[in-house]
């Protein structure tokens, strides 16, 4: 179904940039409603779930992340993950340690529960997504490098996200 069709708009989306980058708006914004859905089923948000696979698959062979690390692959400003990993350790999930090298940075790991929990809600996740995704591994790519591409143009107009 077009955009135009599921928007109920009355006339075509022009030019073929704009209704591009629309679609691009309105299917991340789709994505992130079914996310708050699916990780509400569970009592998680998909920034606390993003946490614990940063944590999981991105971690020092000694098992953490700074906090600053953490923030930096999330994209979001270091005040939000104080509150976010604030909220994660009261939930049981994360723990916070001083650094052995230097004691100003927090190492965030996770904790025997939150590793568990990740191991209860990863698979169902990636069973979503598989299913929401819906395409084939060239297609994947093709999208991956579109969406790159964008990301690149955005970069060197000096409006990217990093």
């Amino acid at each position: 179904m077009s955009l135009q069709q599921e928007l109920s708009l009355k006339t075509s989306i022009t030019p073929l940039a704009r209704e591009a980058m629309l679609s691009v708006y309105y299917t991340a914004s789709s994505i992130k409603k079914r996310a708050d859905e699916f990780f509400r089923s569970l009592d998680l948000s998909d920034v606390q779930f993003n946490v614990l696979m940063l944590l999981a698959h991105q971690a020092d062979p000694q098992g953490g992340l700074s906090q600053a690390q953490v923030s930096d692959m999330m994209l979001v400003n270091r005040a939000n993950i104080t509150t976010l990993i604030d909220r994660m350790e009261k939930a049981d999930l994360v723990v916070r340690t001083a650094a052995p090298a230097d004691r100003r940075y927090n190492i965030i790991k996770l904790t025997p529960y939150g590793q568990e929990l990740l191991a209860q809600v990863e698979p169902l996740y990636m069973k979503e997504i598989e299913k929401a995704i819906a395409l084939t591994q060239t297609e994947q790519r093709q999208l991956i490098k579109m969406l790159e591409k964008i990301r690149h143009n955005l970069t060197r107009q000096g409006l990217g996200t990093k």
